[in-house]
């Protein structure tokens, strides 16, 4: 059996817990579309004469620097000049990217290609160009239906990702942890054990970033409740999601294990400092222990120093029923914008189209390949994870599309949403000892709960202790 098909797909793909985007003008704005759509192209043959200069603005920092130790842009960009050697892609990146994108989709210059950032699905067909319809795509990628509005696909996935901890194995090592913790009393005694036997930070927060903070979010459906239809199904009906279930699982466990290692002192000394760039590096070196963040980063720290093989990657540490899953997520999503010229539009779905299926960005990146025919996996899902379910969050059922993001609104949680102000705020109570922890998830809720009441939901569930 391959790697890939140990992922338990319920749906047929992916709710998306990285965001979605809305775009403005591009090169020579135009009322014209064009009627390729991303099915109809063949790498190679398809418009190969084809002459435009494209524009992609991306999160990639890492990888606009030749020194980067996967792939650089500038190495892709040849690679892919090979077959359309007309086709000149002009990259510019963002080290805030979330925020930025959103800034610059607003001020309508941002190019042909991005990455999407949070905006509701609505407002896809306003600003982008459809790649081709859900019923044709879902033959061709992975995570179809996570960027896809009325039948209609806007946004591909740049690649998936499983959800876990990166962690630097050799320090566990020294700290005399033996075993990959898989409940959160397990993962708090091994953050312990790092204090006292070593020199390194046991679990760095990445406060000040921001976007690092909303990652938790990302934990709370099928990877702590081994349930695919829980987030963005049953979620949407349950009174009160944020209390004790009793058993170690649900979204109260996850955000748990971060209060409780700030309040026990596991964090870095000033959380208010951290640094993203430079925590890779220190992670790589032994400085730090553990980062709670999907797969992706594992590349990224890996190829910050010499250290590679220190680096590995865990599940989350809740284990549901006696069995560990983890989520398997879109990333970023590819969109083009729909006002860009068509000769331009042309050549960014053909761009697209090479990245996702050509040119290895996926493994290169540590993530499972977009294309549904490649079932490759990275090899950062080593034995750790060797005896854990991949499974896929279901969509909202028909008619309640929207109602995740009324009740994100409605209740001011921005819940994978960007919601990191929330999560940090757990940080900050945790290190201040101003509220506790049960305090917080109650007032959480009370704004969901008063949320459900605004939306008139049905409430079909209750999280009780078992």
């Amino acid at each position: 059996m391959n790697a890939f098909k140990r992922i338990v797909t319920a749906a047929t793909a992916a709710v998306c817990v990285l965001g979605m985007a809305a775009c403005g003008s591009g090169n020579g704005a135009s009322s014209d579309t064009t009627d390729m759509t991303y099915p109809s192209i063949e790498l190679g043959k398809t418009k190969t004469d084809i002459k435009a200069t494209i524009r992609v603005f991306n999160h990639k920092t890492d990888m606009a620097n030749d020194s980067y130790n996967g792939e650089s842009w500038n190495e892709y960009i040849a690679e892919f000049n090979k077959l359309y050697p007309n086709i000149t892609v002009k990259v510019e990146t963002s080290t805030n990217y979330a925020s930025d994108a959103l800034t610059r989709l607003q001020g309508g210059d941002w190019g042909d290609v991005m990455m999407l950032p949070a905006v509701d699905r609505s407002e896809y067909p306003t600003y982008f160009l459809p790649f081709g319809s859900l019923d044709d795509m879902q033959k061709e990628v992975r995570y179809a239906t996570n960027n896809a509005y009325e039948k209609k696909v806007y946004g591909i996935a740049s690649m998936g990702n499983a959800l876990g901890v990166v962690y630097n194995k050799k320090i566990f090592q020294e700290a005399g942890v033996t075993e990959v913790p898989k409940t959160p009393d397990d993962f708090i005694a091994a953050l312990k054990a790092v204090k006292e036997k070593t020199k390194a930070i046991p679990l760095y927060t990445n406060y000040a970033a921001g976007w690092t903070m909303s990652a938790w979010d990302s934990y709370i459906g099928g990877t702590a409740t081994g349930d695919s239809k829980y987030m963005n199904q049953e979620l949407l009906h349950t009174e009160s999601p944020f209390a004790d279930p009793g058993d170690g699982t649900h979204a109260y466990n996850v955000y748990k294990v971060l209060y409780d290692a700030v309040a026990d002192g596991l964090i870095e000394d000033d959380y208010s400092t951290t640094d993203w760039e430079s925590s890779k590096s220190k992670m790589n070196n032994g400085e730090i222990a553990t980062m709670v963040l999907g797969a992706w980063a594992v590349s990224q720290i890996k190829n910050a120093g010499d250290n590679a093989d220190d680096i590995s990657y865990m599940p989350f540490p809740i284990t549901v029923d006696g069995k560990q899953y983890t989520t398997s997520a879109a990333d970023y999503a590819w969109c083009i914008n729909k006002d860009s010229s068509v000769t331009n539009q042309e050549a960014a779905m053909i761009f697209v189209k090479w990245m996702v299926e050509k040119s290895g960005f996926a493994i290169n990146e540590g993530g499972i390949p977009t294309d549904i025919s490649d079932d490759s996996m990275p090899d950062i899902y080593g034995d750790e994870f060797k005896d854990v379910d991949f499974i896929e969050d279901e969509p909202a059922v028909d008619g309640e599309e929207d109602l995740f993001n009324d009740l994100n609104s409605d209740s001011e949680l921005a819940i994978n949403a960007g919601g990191n102000a929330r999560v940090q705020a757990i940080v900050e109570h945790a290190a201040n000892k101003d509220e506790s922890y049960d305090d917080i998830v109650k007032e959480w809720n009370e704004k969901w709960n008063a949320a459900l009441k605004t939306e008139d939901v049905d409430v079909k569930y209750t999280t009780v202790a078992k």
